[in-house]
């Protein structure tokens, strides 16, 4: 049975710094034995025992005998001790180990959010900004902790109740489209960069990234693998996939590769097509664009002349000259998010928030306003309690 779910009565410890060396180590002891167990082991340098203390006060001494580790101990309520020492690994090792000894049962850091926060999307947020990857989506999880999603929703399960159905179907619709921003705060976009070899792509992606992360050369065929790199553009994290070129007539090796570029375009949240603009337009660059229709164009290398033929818009740009990187971004960061979400917002971001409004937006479709109401209900709080949703 994981800790968050523990019985009232047992006493826990969880470690609430990150494995490994640093210059401090925090644990947290919770449960109705907490100061009795802290104090079994704590040596303070005065007089005073936790016993006596009052909440919050800070005291100083050594762990398990006088001249043992120097730690920071402090009571935070009748149910909850914090304990602060050096950050070497032995250290906290040996101060969990020993209380673990005593008769606490470990947790993780995880299980003590779930502790401290009961409702389940502030709770969510709080573990999923640990995996937020730029201030922007950082800051859009802070919203959702400080209650933006969960009051959006408590503000639709009031319209149910008060009958105002289209409203609340708005609430809803307005919310799912928010959601595809919302799985990304976590999680970074994908953009593949596609199209012919020697186009260009890995000279755009290193221009993009900043450093050489894709090998440049003048032969075809140079990219046969996947490459990656991992950036920010506006604000979103992304993911820049470099990928081999396609081509109808390769060896079995290009084939290989293209085989994976192919399987990373179909994955992409993004597909960038790069042309050579230097070169004539062909029936097989036409293919290309009718194979990913919601592609972005570019047209790289355009210091070059421009080759014959009709080409489709596009973005122009030139790796080797820096033109047109910033109109790229720009597009990209337009194309990933068309709609940023306004500050304060609710967004939804996880898979079950986004199953459970569109559970709510089916019943509502099958005129259930009861069963739309209970889906809404149980994201808000989880299986506490029931929300009553009005009329049947």
């Amino acid at each position: 049975m994981p800790v968050a779910m523990a019985v009232a009565n047992e006493t826990c410890v969880y470690p609430l710094t990150p494995p490994g060396r640093a210059a401090l180590a925090s644990l947290a002891v919770c449960g109705p034995g907490a100061v009795a167990l802290v104090d079994s082991l704590f040596r303070p340098a005065g007089q005073r025992r936790l016993s006596d203390v009052t909440a919050n006060r800070i005291l100083f001494g050594h762990w398990m005998h006088g001249d043992g580790e120097e730690v920071v101990v402090t009571v935070r309520d009748p149910r909850q001790v914090e304990i602060h020492g050096h950050g070497g690994t032995a250290a906290s090792r040996a101060i969990l180990g020993s209380l673990t000894a005593a008769g606490a049962k470990a947790g993780s850091w995880q299980d003590w959010v779930a502790q401290q926060e009961p409702r389940p999307i502030p709770r969510d947020a709080q573990l999923a900004l640990v995996h937020a990857r730029t201030e922007r989506t950082a800051g859009i999880l802070l919203d959702q902790w400080q209650g933006a999603l969960e009051g959006e929703i408590q503000q639709i399960i009031r319209s149910l109740q008060c009958d105002q159905l289209d409203a609340a179907r708005q609430q809803i619709d307005r919310l799912l489209n928010r959601s595809r921003t919302g799985r990304h705060l976590t999680r970074p976009f994908r953009v593949v960069l596609a199209g012919q070899p020697n186009v260009g792509k890995s000279s755009l992606i290193n221009a993009i990234l900043g450093y050489p992360r894709a090998i440049v050369n003048a032969q075809p065929g140079t990219t046969r693998d996947v490459v990656t790199g991992t950036t920010a553009i506006d604000g979103w994290p992304v993911v820049l996939s470099d990928t081999a070129g396609l081509r109808e007539h390769a060896d079995e090796l290009e084939t290989a590769g293209m085989t994976l570029a192919v399987g990373e375009l179909a994955a992409a949240d993004l597909v960038v097509l790069v042309f050579d603009h230097g070169l004539p337009w062909t029936a097989a660059n036409d293919n290309l664009c009718g194979g990913w229709p919601g592609a972005l164009v570019v047209h790289n290398k355009c210091d070059l002349p421009g080759g014959a033929g009709e080409r489709p818009a596009g973005l122009r740009t030139s790796a080797t000259c820096r033109r047109g990187l910033a109109e790229l971004l720009n597009e990209i960061s337009l194309r990933l998010v068309p709609a940023v979400p306004p500050r304060g917002a609710g967004v939804p971001f996880t898979e079950a928030q986004t199953a459970g409004l569109r559970t709510a937006q089916q019943a509502l479709l099958a005129g259930d306003q009861r069963g739309a109401g209970d889906a809404l209900g149980r994201l808000v709080y989880g299986g506490q309690r029931d929300v009553p949703p009005g009329k049947a």
